[in-house]
């Protein structure tokens, strides 16, 4: 993808990228986005999380453009709201035996899996953990006797979680088990996650860039894991964090300083806010071959 000025996109990751294990929004990164803003960039958060756990981050920072939630399986308006929640704009789910077929080959290799609805995470009574996905997620999970028996709908994705690095050891193994019927990706070195085929974050973005308007050769990606990569190859300028796995930073035109030195802002900075004619600063951040 060949690479146009001025960006007028920009779709960010959120954790990992935006925000690390502290979940903070930090003065740069706001001061940058917020810069961006003011120069009528459009700016979206692409995240695996539901997009009511995104809101607030969008909030924060100002945002207006939709929240592409569930890895760009569902993208949510942030105006229209119905119960603090922003119109639905698009939503592909998985189908439902392909669901049930994922929660069962998650638990015969090792991984405890769980449901997203929408904005609804379901657990099975026998999984520890409902308090720790709570609090990072900012909802309350439902607690079902029976998940299997549970899924008789298609739902937005099964997300099964492992200590690292198993998950992304699973990954092609589940992606050939799969293959035509989900999609499967890693978005955290602890998350596998199953969607409906052709879901990404890339598909997401190009959505997206097509509804505002604007081309791709003038959108910034941003993202540090495998669930970034088809956003991060879609874009004209697409930047893998430091931390991103080789894979990921190989389709990437840019590499960005890790999370904890703001790397995202910094690339906001060198890329959008010295003018609309060029980011002539950008030249350190370049992918070297």
């Amino acid at each position: 993808m060949e690479a146009g000025f001025p960006i007028r996109l920009i779709a960010m990751d959120l954790d990992g990228t935006l925000v690390g294990t502290d979940l903070l929004l930090r003065p740069r990164t706001i001061a940058a986005i917020q810069g961006a803003l003011a120069l009528g960039v459009q700016v979206s958060i692409a995240t695996g999380r539901m997009a009511k756990s995104a809101r607030p981050f969008a909030e924060t920072l100002g945002l207006s453009a939709p929240i592409i939630a569930y890895q760009g399986a569902l993208i949510r308006a942030m105006s229209g709201a119905h119960e603090g929640l922003g119109k639905l704009l698009f939503h592909q789910p998985l189908a439902a035996a392909t669901a049930r077929e994922a929660l069962a080959w998650s638990t015969e290799h090792g991984l405890a899996a769980h449901v997203n609805h929408l904005e609804r995470f379901i657990l099975p009574v026998s999984d520890p953990r409902a308090d720790d996905y709570s609090a990072f997620l900012g909802a309350r999970a439902e607690i079902v006797p029976d998940l299997d028996a549970w899924i008789r709908h298609p739902v937005t994705k099964i997300i099964a979680v492992a200590d690292a690095p198993l998950p992304t050891r699973l990954l092609p193994v589940a992606r050939a088990h799969f293959a035509g019927r989900a999609e499967v990706t890693v978005s955290h070195p602890e998350f596998l996650e199953f969607l409906a085929p052709g879901v990404s974050k890339g598909q997401a973005v190009t959505w997206l860039a097509r509804r505002l308007g604007i081309p791709l050769e003038q959108t910034m990606a941003i993202g540090d894991q495998f669930n970034d990569l088809e956003m991060i190859e879609a874009a004209g300028h697409g930047v893998a964090m430091a931390g991103a796995p080789a894979g990921v930073q190989a389709v990437a035109r840019y590499i960005a300083p890790p999370v904890a030195d703001e790397g995202a802002a910094q690339l906001i900075e060198a890329l959008v806010l010295p003018g609309r004619g060029g980011g002539q600063n950008a030249a350190r951040f370049l992918r070297r071959p």
